[in-house]
């Protein structure tokens, strides 16, 4: 692939055009976030995030988060596995299932989980028997960001293993190699910086999803509300100090996870290399 290196007018537009656009979309919006996060001071942004209502939703964010990463990771796994290793009828719908969640509204997908779970469904009285309660409850919130972001891993692992081929992992299975075994010293060496990679990403979906969570939450405040609820509850009530300061951390966590992304990215290429 042959890179340009002229210094032509072109691509002084081209660089002026995408300087433009990045600053008017992406920087101003965030110096304003964090100027109107901090333009009463420190202890009053202190206090903001502090709230004990404002903690809770932090807390149910990294909850939750942390609970999607737990099973699309495995799901991710298992997923590009079975579509890169097996022939199989019925192959490309499960591939093309895998990439719903990136087509529908997260608006959708709440609804779809109101009613898989909510009164009308079938489902209702066993779960209420049980004591389990999805719809405005916190595993709804799971299940709703486990939906929005179980792509990402899968679609990060899959390019790499139909890359990499069988060749090595046929040749070990020769060897007398188990399955665990060959994944584990063959397998997942090839797939790491990928399946972080799509870990970063997913963590970074799974805290900033709104739509499919605000449909299932209830907008509890204290026990549903995660952080963009929680920011959307504050705006609303013309707290926008609060608001903003909230919104703050959640970028403050946006940073931290793009700079993961790219140090992740730099080993993988250098490890490549």
């Amino acid at each position: 692939m042959n890179i340009r290196k002229d210094s032509g007018s072109l691509k002084w537009i081209l660089i002026g055009i995408c300087a433009v656009f990045l600053t008017v979309m992406l920087i101003l919006p965030l110096v304003y976030v964090l100027i109107t996060a901090f333009e009463k001071g420190i202890h009053v942004f202190g206090t903001a995030v502090s709230d004990e209502y404002a903690v809770k939703a932090i807390f149910l964010t990294l909850k939750v988060t942390v609970i999607t990463l737990i099973f699309n990771t495995i799901f991710g796994i298992f997923a590009a596995w079975c579509i890169t290793r097996f022939q199989f009828r019925g192959k490309k719908v499960i591939s093309t299932l895998i990439d719903l969640p990136l087509t529908v509204s997260p608006i959708i997908a709440g609804l779809i989980y109101v009613l898989t779970f909510g009164r009308q469904s079938a489902l209702y009285p066993f779960l209420k028997s049980v004591g389990i309660n999805i719809i405005f409850a916190v595993p709804g919130i799971v299940l709703a960001t486990i939906f929005v972001t179980f792509p990402f891993v899968s679609r990060e692992i899959i390019p790499v293993l139909t890359a990499q081929g069988t060749d090595e992992e046929e040749a070990a299975a020769l060897m007398g190699a188990g399955g665990f075994t060959i994944f584990r010293e063959i397998t997942f060496p090839h797939i790491k910086w990928a399946l972080l990679y799509g870990i970063v990403l997913c963590s970074a979906r799974a805290m900033g999803e709104f739509g499919a969570v605000s449909v299932l939450s209830g907008h509890l405040r204290g026990k549903t509300n995660t952080m963009p609820l929680y920011i959307e509850l504050l705006y609303q009530g013309y707290d926008f100090t609060g608001a903003f300061a909230v919104s703050a951390i959640l970028v403050l966590m946006a940073v931290v996870i793009l700079i993961l992304r790219s140090k992740l990215e730099k080993k993988g290429k250098k490890e490549v290399d």
